[in-house]
């Protein structure tokens, strides 16, 4: 990539497969935010490019690399496969792309290193990254077995079917309580007809929906 294909990309502006950084974070920052990528639908992360667009490049780039590595070694897990690129700005400062790739091995977790603290996974949800759904993670995890899914049509499925064609969302909260089951029970059968294709599951920042995975005008 060259000058001019690199402010063609910036120009786009932040996204869901794309956002900018100074320079190298907090290790566990960075690795949140190359998870997140990994964990949907792959993107790139440009390191000397500020959040208003500005291309302003790191002074050294072999040093800000290094970091980069030794963040993703330490708290990503399991690993996550990128590359990283350096694009020229000036003649002693450059812009580092890094390309994530949607992971086959997807879901993958930040280690804190805090004591006590479970790992968490991430995906992202427009321009920022989020901690993934209970949902978002059994589904991750139910596709790489790339089984088949068996279950059972029966009365709750048929009422959230019903409230679907009316309302369009659903969220395991308002299901379980449209059912009179638990938030488990509700969880598991909405993560169920999601691997079925019968649903989609649609990552929030501030709560995961569910919508029909077809079209029903």
């Amino acid at each position: 990539m060259n000058l001019q294909e690199l402010s063609q990309l910036v120009s786009l502006g932040e996204g869901p497969s794309l956002e900018f950084k100074r320079k190298v974070p907090k290790p566990e920052r960075i690795a949140k935010e190359v998870i997140a990528f990994a964990n949907t639908r792959g993107g790139r992360l440009l390191l000397g490019v500020d959040d208003d667009g500005a291309i302003t490049g790191v002074r050294d780039a072999e040093e800000e690399e290094f970091a980069l590595h030794q963040a993703l070694n330490t708290h990503c897990d399991p690993p996550v496969e990128f590359e990283t690129e350096r694009v020229q700005v000036t003649p002693k400062r450059d812009v580092i792309l890094v390309s994530v790739p949607e992971s086959a091995g997807k879901p993958h977790f930040l280690i804190t290193g805090e004591n006590g603290s479970k790992p968490a996974a991430y995906v992202r949800v427009d321009d920022m990254s989020v901690e993934a759904s209970r949902e978002s993670v059994r589904i991750m995890r139910e596709e790489k077995k790339n089984t088949d899914v068996l279950f059972e049509f029966g009365e709750k499925e048929q009422v959230l079917m019903r409230y679907l064609d009316s309302y369009g969302r659903i969220t395991v909260e308002q299901f379980a309580t449209l059912v009179n089951i638990s938030k488990r029970s509700a969880s598991q059968t909405l993560v169920i007809l999601v691997r079925a294709n019968i649903l989609r599951l649609h990552s929030d920042a501030r709560q995961d929906y569910f919508t029909l995975a077809y079209d029903v005008s």
